[in-house]
């Protein structure tokens, strides 16, 4: 089980989402690096330990020339919201099934599958719950958002407080 949390408010769904603490920064360096790489030859050859690099399939599959300039949103499954994968759903797995239930409610979408919503009301007594649990818990909104791609798909184009950066300054 993981003993760093971080969550923060995922702004796609509009409620908390929590991530593993001792790769998160990292899972983001690698999403970040795809996204801004000059080409996609560049960015397929882009290795990665947190996440799959959809250039890659792209790339191989001939969709688009190696030395063409790099959209992440040409890749597969970023436009379809596939990948990175939904932060939200995290939770599902990362969460004991005690604090699931009581503060989250299980959400379907039609393409990616299951999330739990979290409310934002719920922050203070889920941070209690975990902490109980033995989680060392910390928030950090840009962070999540990155993990959900917001760099890539800002949740609104035309406000800029809604478009996660990367590098972060500090946690």
């Amino acid at each position: 089980m993981t003993a760093r949390l971080v969550y923060g408010h995922a702004w796609l769904h509009d409620c908390l989402a929590f991530a593993n603490g001792d790769t998160a920064h990292a899972e983001a360096n690698e999403i970040v690096a795809i996204a801004t790489a000059r080409t996609f030859g560049e960015a397929a050859g882009i290795t990665t330990v947190h996440v799959s690099n959809p250039a890659v399939d792209t790339v191989e599959d001939g969709a688009v020339e190696p030395d063409e300039p790099m959209n992440i949103l040409r890749c597969y499954g970023v436009e379809d919201g596939d990948w990175p994968p939904m932060v939200t759903s995290r939770a599902l797995r990362l969460l004991p099934a005690a604090i699931r239930e009581e503060f989250g409610t299980v959400q379907t979408t039609i393409y990616n599958g299951d999330y739990l919503e979290v409310p934002l009301a719920a922050e203070r007594g889920v941070v209690e719950a975990l902490t109980k649990a033995g989680f060392e818990v910390f928030r950090n909104d840009n962070l999540i958002n990155v993990l959900d791609g917001r760099t890539v798909q800002p949740v609104d184009y035309d406000d800029p407080s809604r478009v996660a950066v990367w590098p972060l300054n500090s946690d």
